[in-house]
């Protein structure tokens, strides 16, 4: 039952941290211009992995993709690449966990096969959290980086006014649902040593021999000569054996036994 519902609360956790990692990356507002110290509060401009917006005081809002690639940041291509890779693995881990709960019977598919498939589906997650986890931290310091560089600029007097962008909630939400999807996949783990039949954990090996069994076995004893073996045994397949006397001597041949 323990495992049931480990694997459950794995997969319900899974799947909000690869909700909150599609949502994060849809989302406009990874970094917001920052309103300190700035004149000029008419205009409010924020940024995401796809496009850049414009809000004014009026309520107007205005968006605009980018529309080069190679245009861009190499780290800001490396950020869209690692939440895309993140997507990926999530979709598939949670297709994977769906066939894989214990819960759901499909045909007749073993217990092994389940416990394979949630410690698949468990990898996958722990790889997509950590994708979103890291990309979201990549993007972070991007913002800390130039944040300070444009401090720097604006109080030696280089420019007087000069825009600076701090975290947006996509941030937030990216690090909750790469969390999530980490600690769903480490349940998804958990859970695949408790599906693992006991039987197939301890299987006996036997030996045999490889040899054939031989058997020994002694002639008569007798009293002079110890042990002796048979006389039979030390004979040829058509050996046979010729009549003796009542007093143990064997007879002359006569001329019968020549025709």
């Amino acid at each position: 039952m323990s495992t049931t519902i480990c694997q459950v609360m794995g997969f319900l956790v899974s799947s909000l941290g690869v909700g909150g990692s599609i949502m994060a990356t849809a989302m406009d507002t990874w970094s917001t211009q920052d309103l300190y110290d700035n004149p000029v509060t008419a205009v409010f401009q924020y940024q995401g992995l796809w496009r850049s917006c414009v809000r004014q005081s009026s309520g107007f809002t205005e968006c605009r993709p980018y529309f080069t690639i190679l245009g861009l940041p190499a780290m800001f291509q490396a950020v869209r690449a690692l939440m895309i890779v993140g997507i990926v693995l999530g979709l598939l881990g949670l297709f994977v966990c769906i066939f894989a709960l214990k819960c759901i019977r499909i045909g007749s598919m073993e217990d092994t096969a389940k416990a394979n498939m949630t410690l698949t589906s468990g990898i996958m997650f722990i790889v997509a959290g950590l994708c979103a986890i890291t990309g979201v931290s990549v993007f972070a310091n991007m913002l800390v980086t130039n944040f300070w560089m444009s401090t720097t600029n604006m109080y030696q007097g280089m420019q007087n006014v000069q825009n600076r962008y701090t975290f947006g909630s996509a941030l937030f939400v990216g690090w909750v649902a790469g969390g999530l999807a980490l600690v769903g996949g480490i349940m998804m783990c958990l859970a695949c040593k408790g599906l693992v039949p006991e039987e197939s954990r301890y299987k006996a090996v036997s030996y045999n021999a490889s040899g054939r069994n031989i058997s020994y076995r002694t002639g008569p004893y007798k009293g002079g000569s110890g042990y002796e073996a048979d006389p039979r045994t030390r004979k040829g397949v058509g050996y046979e054996e010729t009549p003796r006397s009542e007093d143990g001597r064997r007879p002359y041949p006569s001329k019968y036994d020549y025709v």
